[in-house]
């Protein structure tokens, strides 16, 4: 298999090799803190051997309960917020076709994954409820604890409906839960009702969870093979587990992160020619965001689609505020063609592309934009991916971990917690009269009144 590559030569205007061999000594100091465990979030750390030290009687469960899902339902409900369900929604918008939830079952038999839990909105679970129809469909419910709040409402929802289409009984024989593997309200549901029930665990946080039963059940049940998913996520193991920095491109990437956050780039922009990577993207923006984002620090971390975008937000990103850089996802094979035609009356001026392929055009946009806006300022990280599949998939998973928890412990932060993010959730528990939080509901209702 050829490599994933990281190219940082469109940068050369901001940084160069000497700039990254200042960094030797403190890479082999986080090097080793990271891998002897001592370091801020150390308990967190299951995910770096995760890719070779994982429950393999598990992992095989993944793959029977897979098959039953698929024999026996044409929707997979997949609830989960977060961590919990943007991996695997990351691995099935890259693997599968662009449309494949408009392919009628007739001529993909593949069972269809959709995702609750994720947002409050009425209309999504609604719209959701009315696409399900009285199509046979089953549900996995993605949480640790069974309580933060969207994903448990569309659980008590979704679990209704079902427990009202088969009966109770049969009812638990469609639930599938991935949760602590000793406590919490779902646990002790799924011990009372006999669920099926995979494990979260303990060492291994929400957004680096994707290498577990937390992304690979739905992404094996959409008929995508974990084990080439595990085999990509190894390699990268085993060649990103050196502290030579001129050999560990996720440590470069890390390395050129914080330069470029030290010249004021204080936003980075996933950028990707291929919407098969948007959530990916999205991934990539919890993964920093949530990692670095704390004790007024971090990279805000953002998206787009282009050429899409270039015609949006193109003009801010060439022509306004210098405080942004980009990592963009390159495609090196697509393995797919399709040949522009020619057209005698060439009323739209295209024929200068006849016989060429519109990957080769998607390409030149590419560069091209890669030149401009390196020219205009705005630094260029370049990730270059050999095609699309499953492999590949599970290095880049492990490549940006990886990468993300050398970048945050340069930035001085831990990159395991998020404090922050309990914040929001102890205001809505006081509005929403949470028993518990009285005393808090008072003065936030004074703040959004300004009484």
């Amino acid at each position: 298999m050829k490599n994933i590559k990281f190219d940082y030569k469109n940068s050369f205007d901001f940084l160069n090799e000497d700039d990254l061999k200042k960094y030797d000594e403190k890479i082999k100091e986080v090097h080793n803190m990271l891998h002897n465990k001592t370091g801020k979030g150390k308990e967190f750390l299951g995910w770096l051997n995760l890719p070779s030290n994982f429950d393999k009687d598990e992992f095989d469960r993944i793959k029977i309960c897979s098959e039953k899902i698929k024999s026996d339902s044409e929707i997979l409900l997949v609830i989960g917020v977060g961590g919990s369900y943007l991996g695997a929604r990351a691995a099935i918008n890259m693997l599968g076709s662009t449309f494949q939830e408009c392919i009628d079952n007739k001529s993909n038999k593949n069972t269809k994954i959709y995702f609750a839990g994720n947002n409050l909105s009425t209309n999504y679970i609604c719209d959701l409820i009315e696409l399900i129809g009285e199509r046979d469909f089953s549900i996995n419910v993605i949480s640790k604890s069974g309580t933060t709040t969207e994903p448990a409402i569309a659980f008590r929802i979704f679990r209704e409906i079902l427990e009202k289409k088969y009966g109770k009984e049969n009812a638990s024989k469609r639930i599938y839960v991935t949760t602590d593997k000793e406590k919490g309200a779902l646990k002790n549901m799924s011990d009372k009702e006999g669920y099926e029930t995979f494990v979260i665990p303990d060492d291994v946080g929400g957004r680096y969870s994707v290498l577990t039963a937390v992304g690979l059940l739905p992404i094996c049940v959409a008929g995508y093979n974990i084990d080439d998913i595990m085999n990509g996520a190894n390699d990268a193991m085993l060649r990103l587990n050196n502290d030579d920095i001129f050999e560990n491109e996720s440590y470069q990437y890390a390395i050129c992160r914080n330069i470029f956050y030290k010249l004021g780039k204080s936003v980075e922009l996933f950028a990707t020619y291929e919407p098969k990577l948007n959530f990916f993207c999205e991934w990539c923006k919890q993964l920093f965001g949530e990692s670095e984002g704390k004790e007024g620090k971090g990279i805000f971390p953002a998206a787009a689609t282009y050429s899409t975008e270039l015609h949006s937000i193109g003009q801010y990103i060439q022509e306004g505020k210098r405080i942004m850089f980009e990592t963009v996802f390159e495609i090196e094979d697509i393995c797919k063609k399709l040949v522009i035609p020619y057209d005698e009356d060439n009323l739209d001026g295209l024929n200068y592309l006849d016989g060429k392929d519109v990957e080769f055009v998607n390409k030149k946009s590419l560069q091209g934009t890669v030149v401009a806006h390196t020219d205009g300022g705005v630094p260029n990280l370049i990730i270059k991916i050999p095609e699309i599949n499953e492999y590949y998939f599970g290095y880049l998973v492990y490549f940006f971990e990886k990468a993300c928890a050398m970048s945050g412990y340069l930035l001085g932060v831990n990159p395991f917690d998020q404090p922050g993010v309990e914040e929001y959730k102890k205001n809505m528990f006081a509005l929403s009269n949470k028993p518990g939080y009285e005393d808090r509901k008072e003065e936030i209702e004074k703040k959004i009144y300004r009484k």
